[in-house]
């Protein structure tokens, strides 16, 4: 696909000034900021789409060759940082709006970090969804000097050492090298008179508590964003997102797969033999299963839709019942005695009782047989 011009993507004519160019892009960055558009790929793409067109249109060199060859001419002198996030992408960013959202007299601003929190659900919170009260600790905004850092009633000073550039350059030999300003480390500002209560940050640690929905069936790893619930930024900037990731605790009785859910079923020997109605548990209630005679142990049965339904969507899981037959233990003299003659019975008998035992033992054999002989 063929990229725009760039002129076009400001919305520009050729022979806009310098200030035009940067006001086209402030307006475009405003619009399209991912932070103000949150899950937008179309935003995300204009947004890195102005951010390419100003790279170009602001150096001189470059612009020279866009306008004297088009995009060919940009590409083959070196390309353009598209990158989105990169450090070419940060410098644009930084240079064009330290104001733009909420900086204070041409002050750089920074976007607050983002932060996570684990989040520990029971099963059954996990697939029918719950509402969640989290405590997270973070920094926000000083009240008291409302984010400035400086004693309420004065203002932070333009840096004196950059000029409030927030850069100085350092000669070194024949060259000059530009390195963030160590006087106000890239601020461009300094605060004479700090503020008593966030000491000249202008953000404060605190604990705040949020309410935090949680979708039915949401499983481990799961992450919910909560836009604007991270730290405050720095100087005024907008605040960082709130990752909360999703742990689902062990259940006593199940074991999650994706949609599905499975369970071991104890019956004893004679259910098994003899067949019968078992109640089987599930999320949302009690189900009738149905056991066959001559169920052997492991044996598998499929209850169709009373698994979990996936929070991206898709219809029910099954729920997976494992049988596990149980050798009875604590048996009196007398219950012995009847297993003593059921033994003897079954010995006396030219049927075949134990299928998989009776297999065992021939195969068994034969391996004896190979080593002898």
């Amino acid at each position: 696909m063929s990229k725009r011009d760039y002129y076009e993507v400001l919305g520009l004519s050729r022979n806009a000034s310098d200030d035009e160019l940067k006001g086209a892009y402030r307006r475009l960055a405003m619009k399209y900021h991912p932070d103000r558009n949150p899950d937008s790929q179309e935003a995300e793409a204009s947004f890195k789409e102005a951010k390419e067109a100003y790279e170009v249109l602001s150096d001189p060199r470059k612009r020279a060759a866009f306008d004297q060859f088009g995009h060919a001419g940009v590409e083959s002198a070196g390309g353009v940082g598209g990158g989105f996030g990169g450090a070419g992408f940060r410098d644009i960013f930084d240079e064009v709006f330290g104001d733009i959202f909420g900086g204070r007299g041409g002050e750089r601003v920074y976007r607050g970090a983002d932060l996570k929190y684990d989040l520990t659900l029971s099963l059954e919170e996990a697939v029918f969804g719950t509402t969640s009260k989290i405590r997270v600790p973070s920094k926000t905004e000083c009240e008291d000097c409302s984010g400035t850092g400086a004693t309420p009633g004065t203002s932070p000073e333009s840096c004196a050492t950059c000029n409030g550039q927030g850069q100085v350059r350092v000669q070194q030999g024949f060259f000059s090298i530009q390195q963030t300003c160590p006087r106000c480390r890239g601020t461009g500002k300094v605060i004479s008179d700090p503020c008593k209560t966030c000491r000249g940050e202008g953000r404060v640690h605190e604990y705040k508590t949020l309410s935090v929905k949680v979708p039915p069936g949401v499983d481990n790893g799961d992450r919910i964003r909560l836009t604007g619930e991270g730290e405050s930024g720095e100087r005024g900037g907008p605040p960082g997102d709130l990752y909360v990731e999703v742990n689902v605790s062990e259940h006593a009785i199940f074991v999650r797969d994706g949609a599905n859910l499975f369970c071991e079923v104890p019956i004893s020997f004679v259910d098994a033999a003899l067949g019968g109605e078992l109640d089987v548990p599930t999320l949302d209630g009690r189900v009738n299963l149905k056991v066959p005679t001559e169920t052997q142990t492991d044996k598998l049965f499929r209850l169709r839709g009373k698994g979990v339904k996936p929070v991206r969507g898709g219809g029910p899981g099954d729920l997976i019942c494992k049988v596990v037959v149980e050798t009875p233990v604590n048996l009196t003299a007398k219950q012995k005695q009847m297993l003593r003659e059921f033994k003897k019975s079954i010995q006396d008998s030219k049927r075949t009782h134990d299928p998989r035992a009776s297999g065992w033992l021939d195969s068994v054999k034969k391996f004896f047989e190979n080593i002898t002989s």
